[in-house]
């Protein structure tokens, strides 16, 4: 602003010192420029309007309407154009310059962030898959290399649902907006034709360029290969305790029949019966088919953290209480010690405790159940109690096949028998009201 005026001042001097024919007033163009950069518009126009009265003021033309006023206004429009002209060129430099500035931070941070995302992915266990609508392959990390036992050249133009087939079940429409965001457990095969069970977690959406299909891909053969394994064990282990039961039923009958045969033994008529001789045969040879004892399941008991295994119980008997509006009552330590058990048998127990006192609660109008945990010396003991009906004969409750029962009357038998088989036990207490069972673990030593 000083050199500004110390410029406009000299041209005034000069303009006014010097007689010439041609005047001095387009120098006031050189200030307006070098200020405007500065200056307000409303400040540029008050300068132009200073320079142009200096300008008449100083130059040696006699002013008049017709001739004074053109030539002012031609000053005025001169010097404020041009300085708007500058001031808008370097607000829109700046602008630009700003912007620019802008761009490159971030482009910064974009290339940043694009470089952590691609790392993650590259770096991930989970294998993840891009492909366009035509199911097409774009992008695979490398664990989606390991899992399907193929390079990245050989997933050049691959299909997805050539390594996926259910993806062939998705919807192709193209012109949808609406997109898929789930999860499914389906056949994958690898490039060499062998087959395995994958959790897929897909979703659909759109770009720019069209249609794509994202996915992550997890090999669970091995869990869906141990949960197999794990019913089969739990079908034959029930199988063997039904079986158990029912001979055990049988061998009383056979009992009862051979007492009854010794009876008419004695009788002088039968003595030489040949028919009589033969039941006395088929009577033992019942006896010895149902001479099958429950013995214990080997390698079936470990070590289970119990604080553990009845959050899990916790997960699954929860809601299906809460929806049958059931007052549920959980009295468990925060630090209960680690017990000899199967986990997935010690579930079945408790599911089948939890699925009669539910059955027993059916009828009360404020249905209340309560899971209780005490410590003893050697074993853990964890109550069921409900205030339900109740048990009207105590006696009969682990027998099975009892008439009054509303299944097959082998849950209890059932329970009681798995227990003993992890070296614990199903109990009855008899209450006022309600129904209690005690399930007892055996406390393990096992780290």
């Amino acid at each position: 602003m000083v050199r500004c005026g110390a410029i406009v001042a000299l041209i005034s001097v000069a303009d006014w010192k010097i007689a010439v024919e041609v005047p001095l007033g387009f120098l006031y163009l050189f200030p307006i420029i070098l200020v405007s950069r500065v200056l307000k518009r409303y400040e540029i126009l008050l300068l132009a309007l200073l320079c142009m009265v200096l300008s008449e003021l100083f130059d040696n033309y006699h002013w008049s309407v017709t001739a004074g006023l053109p030539r002012d206004i031609l000053y005025f429009t001169a010097f404020a154009g041009i300085g708007s002209y500058v001031f808008e060129a370097h607000r829109s430099r700046r602008a630009s310059a700003l912007h620019l500035a802008q761009l490159e931070a971030e482009m910064i941070v974009r290339r940043g962030l694009e470089e952590q995302l691609e790392h993650l992915i590259e770096t991930s266990p989970v294998a993840i898959v891009s492909a366009d609508g035509d199911g097409r392959i774009l992008l695979a990390n490398e664990a989606a290399h390991r899992l399907f036992a193929t390079s990245a050249e050989q997933f050049g133009g691959t299909t997805i649902s050539r390594l996926l087939p259910s993806f062939d079940n998705l919807p192709r429409e193209r012109d949808s907006d609406q997109g898929f965001r789930t999860i499914m457990q389906c056949n994958g095969y690898r490039q060499d034709g062998s087959a395995f069970i994958a959790d897929v977690w897909f979703s659909t959406y759109k770009t720019s360029l069209g249609p794509r299909i994202s996915a992550m891909i997890v090999d669970s053969s091995e869990d869906f290969r141990d949960r197999e394994e794990e019913g089969l064990h739990q079908l034959l282990s029930g199988s063997r305790i039904v079986a158990t039961a029912i001979s055990h039923e049988i061998r009383n009958v056979c009992g009862a029949i051979a007492m009854v045969h010794q009876n008419l033994a004695r009788c002088e008529d039968m003595a030489h019966n040949r028919d009589f001789e033969a039941l006395g045969t088929l009577v033992l040879a019942l006896e010895k088919i149902a001479s099958l004892e429950l013995r214990d399941a080997p390698e079936v008991a470990v070590s289970v953290r119990l604080n553990s295994f009845m959050e899990e119980l916790r997960i699954v008997i929860e809601p299906a209480l809460h929806e049958a509006e059931i007052d549920v009552r959980w009295e468990i330590p925060p630090s209960l010690p680690a017990v000899w058990a199967d986990r997935h048998s010690l579930m079945q127990v408790f599911l089948n405790l939890v699925r009669n006192s539910v059955r027993a609660l059916a009828t009360r109008s404020d249905p209340r159940l309560v899971l209780r945990a005490t410590e003893g010396p050697q074993s853990v003991a964890i109550a069921v109690i409900d205030n339900g009906e109740g048990v009207t004969q105590p006696d009969l409750l682990f027998r099975p096949f009892q008439a009054n029962s509303k299944g097959s009357g082998l849950g209890l038998c059932i329970s009681r028998a798995m227990m003993r088989t992890l070296h614990g036990d199903l109990n009855y207490l008899a209450s006022e009201a309600g129904a209690t069972f005690v399930v007892t673990l055996a406390r393990s030593t096992a780290a």
